[in-house]
C-alpha cells in the first residue's frame, strides 16, 4: 500500500478559516489523501494535490502558492476507486450542514476513510475473491488472528500456536490490509520481514485493547459466545473492530456474527504447498490453477465459497459425505441441475449487495439489484424440488421466504433507478400519492408557463411578451422598451435590460414558489421513502445473508457436479483408515490441456507397509505430474468433490507437504539450496503418519555427493521415524537411492516407463514397478533443441566416462554407501536416527562434506 507523507505545510501567516479547517481535517486523516468538500467539488491541497494530479492524470493548479487539485463531487467515487486500487487510503471530509443554515463558515468533518481493506465499491473488488482486513495479537505465547470482509460481513477469529501457522493462514486469506499491535511488531520483527515479501500492503500499528473492552465491543455487533475461553481470538477480533470503528470510521452494521475455526477441522496445506500445487494462484496463468478448473459456479458467492473449500479440505468423514451425497443427487437429475444453473445465472452478488445496504452505502440501484437477484429463487426451488438429498432440501426451503419483500421492491422502484439520490426518479408513479401530486405539479410547469404566457399576451396586447427563467431572478415576464407603455400597473419591475424590462406578478410569484418547492419537496420525500425501504431491507439482513450462504452452497455443489460429469469423475471412498489407493488416477488440469484420450492414467497404493514410493526416471517423463496428481486427488476427495480416477479409497490425510522446485530468495539472502533445505526441514519436523509428502529431486541444489547423501538421509528419516512415517512420493534422479528398497520393507521402487528404439527413446508416462539407472539426459537435451555439435560432444564425453578403466562416476557415487573403510560410514552406521533432529542431521552432513573435501 502507498503511504503519503504529511501534506500539512508550515505557514508564516495565519491561514484562512477554511484552510484552518482543512489543516484540522488533514491532521485527523494522517497518511490518507484528503478529499475536502467545497461546494460541488472535492479539493486536495499541498502534497495530496500533487499525488492526486499524478495518479489520476489531473491538472495541478495553485492559489496563493498552495498546490490544488479537484474533482467534481458527482464523479468523486470513480477517482477514489482508482486511488484505492493503487494502494492509497482516502479520507473524505463532507459539509455536515446546509449552506442555507450556516452562520459563517460551513462546518465540515471526515465522514469516512476508505482503504484497500475497507473498500465496498464493486468497481475495485474482485468478484471471486474475499477482501479481508486482518489483525493479529499475541497473548500468553499464543497468537490471535481475526479477519473481516466488510464487503460481505464475514467475520472470523482463531487462535494459532506459531508464526508459521499464521503465515499459512494469511496465504489462504490473502488479505488486502493488515493490522498488528505495537507490542507484537516490537517482539516479532522477523515476522514482518516475511510479510513484506509476501503481501503488498502496509502494516498498521495500534495499541492493544483490553480483553474487557474487546468483549464489550464484540457484544455490540455479534454474539461473542463462539470465542468463549479464547482470549487471543477475542483480543484480535476486538482490536480489529476498534480500529475499523474509531480510526477508519467504518460502518459495522453488516457485521452480525462471528465464527471461530480450529485448524484441527481441516487438512493442513502450508503456504509452500499451496504455491507448488497451484491451487489458487499460478506464476504462469490463473487458468492453470485447480480453482480455475473446478470453477463452474454461476454466482460470485459460490466462487468465493469454492475457493474456501479448496484451501480448507475437511477432516470430518461425515461432512465430506454430505457434500458427496449432494453431488450424487445432482448428477442423478442432470436435466433439473441444468435448469437450476440457468436460474442461478440471474442471481447477482447478494452477499455484497446486502452488506452495502446494511452499511447505509447501498444506492437505489443496489436495492433494485438485490430484488432482481432474489427474484429467481422460487424458480430455483422448483427446479430442484424433486431432489432427494437432505442437505440440499434444507437449504432450498429458505429461498422463498423473502418473496413479498422482493415483489414490493420491484413494484415500487423504476426499472432503471439512478445511481445516487437526487439524480433521477427512484420510485414509479402510483407508489406514493403525495409524491405523485408533487411530481405532477413539477411536470406541468412547462405547459402552465406556455398557457400563462398566451393569456398575458391576449390581456395586454403585447405580442412579443415572454415568460423566462433565470437562476438569479427565477421566473420573470420580459417586455421590450418599445412595448413598455402597454405594461399593466399590476406588473412589478424586477430588472432593467439593454433592450427591455423584466417584471413579475403575484400569480407568477405564487406559481414559482409552488413549482420550486414542489421539486425540492419531491426530492426530499423520495429520499425519505428510499431510506424507509432501505431500512426495511436492512432489518432482514441476517435472513438475506443466510439465503446467500445457502445459494453459495448449492452453487458449489452444482459446479462440482458439472465438473464431475464432464471429466468422468467418480465418487471416492473417504474414511479414517490408513489406506490410500487410486486406480487409473489422472491429473485434472493436464488432462484438460492435452485431452482425455491422450492422458495416461496411473495407479498409486500407499499404506504403512507401502509407505514410500521412490520414483526414478528422466526429466519430462512424468514424475512431477504424477506426484502432484496424487496430492490434488487427495485434496479433491477431502473437499467433498469427486475425483478423476476409476477407483479411489482415501484414508484421511491430515497434512499435505511438498518440496517441488526451488528458486533463490534474494531478499532473505537464501540460495536455492538453502530454500530447499529449509522447506525439507519443515516437512521432517511436522509430518505425521497421516500426512502425504511430495519430494521432487531433493539434494539437486548442491554437489552430487552431498545431494545423494541428503536425499538418502531424508528418505531414511521418513522411513524409520515412527512419528514422521508419512505416505511419501519421492521423485529423484539419484538412482543410487533404489538401494533403500533392500534395506526397508516399507520402501518401494518405481520408475517412469521408457521405450527405447534405434531412433531414440519414447516416454510412456506410465509409472511401473522397479528402479532405473539411466537418466536419458542427452535425449532430453535433444528435445530441448541443443545444437547438434553440443549434443555430439556430450555423447562422446558420456561414452568416455562410462568406458574408463578407472572408477566410473556411478561407482564413485555408490562408494559413499559401500566402502566399509570410510570412517564417515562407520559414524553413519552408529548414528541413532531416531534420536537426532532433522536440523542436526543436516549439520552432520555439512561436517561430513568438509571432511571429504
Amino acid at each position: 500500500m502507498n503511504n503519503t507523507a504529511s501534506s500539512e505545510q508550515p505557514f508564516t501567516t495565519p491561514p484562512s478559516p477554511m484552510m484552518a479547517q482543512w489543516h484540522a481535517a488533514k491532521h485527523q486523516a494522517k497518511d490518507a489523501l484528503l478529499f475536502f468538500r467545497l461546494g460541488d467539488f472535492y479539493e486536495a491541497f499541498y502534497k495530496d494535490a500533487e499525488i492526486m494530479a499524478k495518479e489520476l492524470s489531473l491538472t495541478l493548479t495553485a492559489r496563493q502558492n498552495i498546490p490544488m487539485c479537484g474533482v467534481p463531487s458527482h464523479t468523486a467515487d470513480s477517482y477514489i476507486d482508482k486511488l484505492i486500487a493503487k494502494g492509497y487510503k482516502v479520507a473524505v471530509a463532507e459539509q455536515i450542514e446546509d449552506s442555507k443554515d450556516a452562520k459563517g463558515l460551513i462546518q465540515r468533518a471526515i465522514t469516512r476513510i476508505i482503504t484497500p481493506g475497507t473498500a465496498l465499491s464493486p468497481q475495485i473488488l474482485l468478484e471471486k475473491r474475499n477482501n479481508f482486513f486482518t489483525a493479529i495479537v499475541s497473548k500468553d505465547e499464543m497468537f490471535g488472528l481475526s479477519s473481516i470482509d466488510l464487503s460481505t460481513g464475514e467475520f472470523r477469529a482463531s487462535t494459532l500456536k506459531t508464526i508459521d501457522l499464521i503465515l499459512d493462514e494469511l496465504h489462504r486469506l490473502r488479505p488486502s490490509e493488515f493490522l498488528a499491535t505495537t507490542s507484537f511488531i516490537e517482539t516479532h520483527p522477523r515476522f514482518f520481514a516475511d510479510l513484506s515479501q509476501s503481501f503488498p500492503f502496509v502494516v498498521n500499528q495500534k495499541q492493544e485493547a483490553s480483553l474487557a473492552s474487546c468483549l464489550e465491543l464484540l457484544a455490540l455487533h455479534c454474539d461473542p459466545t463462539p470465542l468463549k475461553n479464547n482470549p487471543p481470538a477475542i483480543l484480535a477480533a476486538g482490536t480489529l473492530l476498534l480500529h475499523l470503528k474509531e480510526d477508519l470510521q467504518c460502518s459495522l452494521d453488516q457485521v452480525t456474527s462471528i465464527t471461530t475455526e480450529s485448524l484441527s477441522q481441516f487438512m493442513a496445506i502450508d503456504r509452500t504447498t499451496q504455491r507448488h500445487l497451484e491451487l489458487i494462484e499460478s506464476p504462469i496463468s490463473e487458468k492453470n490453477t485447480l480453482f480455475a478448473f473446478l470453477d463452474e459456479t454461476c454466482t460470485p458467492m459460490g466462487a468465493r465459497l469454492l475457493a474456501s473449500w479448496l484451501l480448507r479440505p475437511l477432516l470430518s468423514v461425515s461432512e465430506i459425505e454430505i457434500r458427496q451425497s449432494g453431488i450424487a443427487a445432482l448428477l442423478a437429475m442432470s436435466d433439473q441441475g441444468g435448469q437450476a444453473r440457468e436460474d442461478l445465472h440471474s442471481v447477482r452478488d447478494i452477499e455484497r449487495l446486502i452488506a452495502r445496504i446494511s452499511a447505509r452505502t447501498g444506492s437505489p440501484r443496489d436495492l433494485y439489484a438485490l430484488a432482481r437477484a432474489l427474484a429467481p429463487l422460487p424458480c430455483l426451488q422448483k427446479s430442484l424440488a424433486s431432489i432427494e438429498d437432505a442437505a440440499i432440501l434444507s437449504r432450498l426451503r429458505t429461498l422463498d421466504a423473502l418473496d413479498p419483500l422482493v415483489q414490493k421492491i420491484l413494484s415500487a422502484m423504476n426499472e432503471s433507478p439512478p445511481l445516487r439520490l437526487g439524480d433521477g426518479e427512484i420510485f414509479k408513479d402510483g407508489f406514493d400519492p403525495k409524491l405523485d401530486v408533487l411530481r405532477t405539479l413539477s411536470k406541468e410547469s412547462v405547459s402552465w408557463i406556455a398557457r400563462y404566457q398566451t393569456t398575458l399576451r391576449e390581456e395586454t396586447g403585447i405580442k412579443t411578451l415572454k415568460v423566462v427563467y433565470t437562476r438569479a431572478f427565477g421566473y420573470t415576464i420580459e417586455v421590450s422598451h418599445a412595448q413598455g407603455a402597454k405594461v399593466p400597473e399590476s406588473f412589478q419591475r424586477r430588472q432593467t435590460l439593454v433592450g427591455g424590462e423584466r417584471f413579475v406578478t403575484e400569480v407568477l410569484k405564487q406559481f414559482e414558489h409552488q413549482v420550486l418547492s414542489a421539486e425540492e419537496r419531491a426530492k426530499a420525500l423520495e429520499a425519505t421513502l428510499f431510506e424507509t425501504l432501505r431500512e426495511e431491507i436492512k432489518q432482514r439482513a441476517p435472513q438475506i445473508s443466510n439465503i446467500a450462504k445457502n445459494i453459495a452452497f448449492l452453487d458449489v455443489l452444482l459446479s462440482l457436479a458439472k465438473v464431475a460429469q464432464k471429466g468422468r469423475f467418480i465418487r471416492p471412498t473417504v474414511d479414517t483408515s490408513d489406506r490410500f489407493e487410486i486406480k487409473e488416477g489422472r491429473h485434472p488440469i493436464v488432462e484438460k490441456s492435452i485431452g482425455f484420450a491422450s492422458f495416461i492414467p496411473n495407479d498409486v497404493r500407499l499404506s504403512p507397509k507401502e509407505q514410500l514410493m521412490l520414483i526414478t526416471g528422466p526429466n519430462m517423463a512424468g514424475k512431477s505430474t504424477y506426484i502432484r496428481q496424487v496430492a490434488l486427488l487427495a485434496i479433491l476427495a477431502q473437499m467433498g468433490s469427486y475425483v478423476p480416477a476409476s477407483f479411489a479409497h482415501i484414508g484421511l490425510i491430515d497434512k499435505v507437504f511438498s518440496r517441488i522446485g526451488a528458486s533463490d530468495d534474494l531478499a532473505r539472502g537464501q540460495s536455492t539450496f538453502m530454500v530447499e533445505m529449509t522447506e525439507t526441514a519443515h516437512i521432517l519436523n511436522h509430518a505425521t503418519p497421516k500426512s502425504l509428502v511430495l519430494l521432487d529431486e531433493i539434494g539437486r541444489g548442491t554437489s552430487t555427493y552431498d545431494g545423494i547423501s541428503i536425499a538418502w538421509a531424508v528418505a531414511h528419516f521418513l522411513l524409520t521415524t515412527p512419528s514422521a512415517q508419512a505416505k511419501t512420493l519421492f521423485a529423484t534422479h539419484y538412482w543410487e537411492l533404489t538401494q533403500l528398497e533392500k534395506e526397508h520393507a516399507n520402501a518401494m521402487n518405481f520408475q517412469t516407463a521408457v521405450h527405447e528404439t534405434s531412433k531414440g527413446v519414447v516416454f510412456l508416462r506410465k509409472i511401473i514397478k522397479g528402479g532405473t539407472d539411466k537418466s536419458y539426459g542427452i535425449h532430453v537435451a535433444k528435445l530441448a533443441g541443443l545444437p547438434k555439435k553440443a549434443i555430439c560432444k556430450a555423447e562422446a564425453m558420456l561414452k568416455e566416462l562410462t568406458e574408463k578403466k578407472s572408477t566410473p562416476i556411478k561407482d564413485l557415487q555408490l562408494s559413499l554407501f559401500q566402502t566399509a573403510e570410510n570412517p564417515i560410514l562407520t559414524e553413519i552406521r552408529t548414528l541413532d536416527i531416531n534420536q537426532i533432529s532433522p536440523l542436526a542431521a543436516l549439520q552432520k552432513l555439512v561436517e561430513w562434506q568438509h571432511s571429504i573435501q
